[in-house]
């Protein structure tokens, strides 16, 4: 099988390590990914939100399956681009990614077809009602309703302590875009769903739990994601029906964009809260998450190009995953996120990871000359497996001096100590229903 994958970071890398095990893999990316370069037997380099450029790239090649991954690729129509070229499609269309870029159709999705899970919300375009519902809720997110890379979204006790400041917030929303999503806020344990999808049905995948604070102890800015981890089945703070409630939540995703006419085929990603009044989402996302596609990726049992024609074809196979457990941390540019040091060389030693069981994988890195050197975001992921979350911990841990240069790292991530708060968290909230 001849694959065809659009996008370049670790994500994309974790993607083209698996289906190059099993296919040809062909790459289209925005800038030269090491990794991605080795493992492609043909590679282009164009801007990949930019789907007649895309198309442009490829023209005169045949492939037999198309992948694009990233959220802004999504949206700007590179699914719907290389299906034109004949080829099978295992990620969404635009219609589709809708669900992704625009947060108003996906709370306005949940209340037609009767899918639990929704906060109190309202969507609005001026600052008179935007303080209603702030005094109204109280406590409240307040959400761009566009893509930010998991970068846009401000809450209360966390950014806002006045009613100034998130009218403020909200008030620039409204200049910018011209309407803000504003929710009350939940109160629980975030973790991540993510589901194969063939248009009906859905296969879903190990839960796992993001960390998006940029410093230790949940401070800081949000961003992209600094690590994450799964342990193979329920996360240590869920309850079974945590789990099961996702997935039906998730199935009726699949379901109610099938009525809608555009039916999702590709990787549904869930953002769930776990609350003292049960399962909320926070909101949808139409590709593998970064970096919870690591976590995920590198439990996959089989053939990921089977499981991805398998969608695109409409007749999907679940595919199996180990429970073993992951974690992953991301490494950084100095100054990251607020000035993060751009063009600094990094020596990076793949090969010492493995020995200490963990992958490597670049991400906002390129290449010049045979060295590698960051760029504005995060730089590379760490990978640690193990049948244990706290030796899958270490092996991460001690996996990140294989990187080297003017970087840094979350080291609490998947340790015993900040899982220990999770629980505590969430059976404090459970002991008060």
């Amino acid at each position: 099988m001849k694959v065809l994958l659009v996008g370049n970071g670790a994500r994309e890398h974790a993607i083209a390590e698996k289906v190059a095990a099993n296919a040809e893999l062909c790459a289209v990316m925005s800038k030269r990914n090491p990794a991605i370069m080795k493992l492609a037997k043909e590679s282009w380099l164009c801007d990949i939100e930019d789907a007649d450029a895309v198309a442009a790239a490829i023209r005169g090649r045949t492939f037999d399956l198309g992948f694009a991954s990233p959220d802004a690729t999504l949206a700007a129509g590179v699914s719907d681009a290389l299906e034109k070229t004949g080829m099978a499609i295992a990620s969404p269309s635009k219609a589709a990614a809708r669900i992704e870029w625009d947060k108003s159709f996906m709370r306005s999705l949940l209340a037609k077809h009767h899918i639990r899970g929704s906060p109190r919300y309202e969507v609005v375009q001026n600052g008179a009602d935007a303080l209603r519902v702030i005094k109204d809720y109280g406590l409240v997110a307040v959400k761009p309703l566009g893509l930010t890379g998991g970068k846009g979204v401000r809450v209360s006790g966390d950014h806002f302590t006045r009613i100034e400041d998130k009218m403020a917030y909200a008030q620039s929303l409204i200049d910018k875009d011209g309407s803000v999503l504003i929710e009350e806020k939940l109160v629980g344990e975030e973790f991540t769903l993510q589901a194969f999808c063939d248009g009906s049905r859905m296969s879903a995948m190990p839960p796992v739990q993001d960390h998006k604070r940029a410093f230790e102890g949940d401070r800081g800015p949000n961003t992209g994601g600094m690590g994450s981890y799964s342990t193979g089945g329920i996360l240590p703070f869920m309850e079974t029906r945590d789990l099961e409630a996702g997935k039906e939540i998730l199935q009726g995703v699949v379901t109610a964009m099938k009525r809608e006419g555009t039916p999702f085929r590709g990787v549904l990603y869930g953002q769930f809260m776990a609350t003292a009044d049960g399962l909320k989402v926070i909101e949808f996302n139409a590709r593998f998450g970064d970096p919870e596609a690591m976590n995920v990726l590198a439990l996959l049992e089989g053939s990921l190009p089977d499981v991805l024609l398998s969608m695109a074809e409409g007749k999907l196979r679940a595919p199996r995953f180990s429970i073993d457990s992951t974690v992953v941390k991301y490494i950084v540019p100095d100054g990251y996120p607020e000035k993060p040091v751009k063009d600094a060389e990094l020596s990076v030693d793949a090969e010492a990871a493995r020995r200490l069981g963990a992958s490597i994988y670049y991400a906002s890195v390129y290449e010049k000359d045979g060295r590698i050197y960051t760029s504005a975001s995060r730089a590379v992921g760490v990978l640690g497996r193990a049948k244990k979350v706290e030796d899958a911990e270490k092996a991460a841990e001690r996996a990140c001096g294989c990187v080297k240069g003017p970087v840094w790292h979350r080291s609490d991530i998947g340790t015993a100590g900040l899982i220990a708060e999770r629980i505590a968290h969430m059976r404090s909230l459970r002991d008060k229903r």
